[in-house]
């Protein structure tokens, strides 16, 4: 099998539970290659987010540039501090074709923050519209829209609430939910809800690698909905084999 190229943009990881590390990996497993683009090196753990530093636009963009020769099949995007960052990352993804999914990381499970109200004004008004799908959880999608989100009839008021900023679909995932999780797809004047019962444990990175395996079948030109059902049961594949160190559970 020849494997697309995927670009992953985003943050690091030490334990590789999140963000690109675990990108990587997924990507790998789903049948892509992966590259990638660093905007930040953070330093987290079980206990939350004890320091993050952004990368200088200037060298996002050579990071971008020395990847010219890849044909890059599609772009997935993760945590982006700093509305700085997500200008140089606006203005990458602008100039691409192919399929561009983000993940609207804005603070680790564990606690902290990645992105301030300037950060999340630039998602909102420079980003989106440059974006195929957007992949916000119940609590992002509340920050991002200003709706509160919890019910199905949230959750697709909040996707269309994020289509008039331009992004092409919305899938509010709602593993948060209490119950069995749904997730709600608004993609123009369709909607679509997926669901599954719960897995009865939660491992870190969850959104993460659900929007990598997205972009993954998307670069295998798998059509949407069928990239997301796809998505959804690698991710629950892998929550259900999640290995457990000390009181979380990682990707394994």
């Amino acid at each position: 099998m020849t494997r697309p190229i995927v670009c992953s943009i985003g943050t690091t990881d030490p334990w590789n539970a999140a963000g690109l590390g675990l990108d990587q990996r997924t990507l790998w497993e789903c049948g892509a290659r992966p590259v990638s683009v660093v905007t930040s090196v953070s330093a987290q753990d079980k206990r939350g987010l004890h320091a993050v530093a952004a990368v200088d636009p200037d060298l996002i963009f050579a990071q971008w540039q020395s990847l010219r020769e890849a044909p890059v099949a599609a772009v997935r995007i993760g945590a982006l501090t700093g509305a700085v960052t997500v200008e140089a990352i606006a203005a990458i993804v602008s100039r691409v074709t192919v399929p561009v999914v983000y993940d609207p990381v804005l603070r680790p499970t564990a606690g902290g923050s990645f992105a301030d109200d300037a950060t999340i004004d630039a998602i909102r008004t420079r980003l989106l519209e440059k974006v195929s799908i957007c992949t916000p959880n119940l609590e992002e999608a509340e920050r991002l829209t200003g709706i509160r989100v919890n019910s199905t009839d949230q959750m697709e008021s909040a996707g269309r609430s994020l289509l008039s900023t331009g992004v092409r679909a919305v899938l509010v995932t709602g593993g948060h939910r209490v119950g069995d999780p749904v997730d709600v797809l608004v993609d123009g004047a369709n909607v679509t809800t997926f669901s599954a019962p719960r897995i009865g444990l939660t491992m870190r990175g969850s959104g993460c690698v659900l929007a990598a395996a997205l972009a993954a079948f998307l670069a295998r030109q798998r059509p949407l909905r069928d990239a997301i059902e796809q998505a959804r049961a690698y991710v629950r594949d892998k929550i259900g084999s999640a290995q457990s160190l000390g009181d979380m559970y990682l990707a394994r």
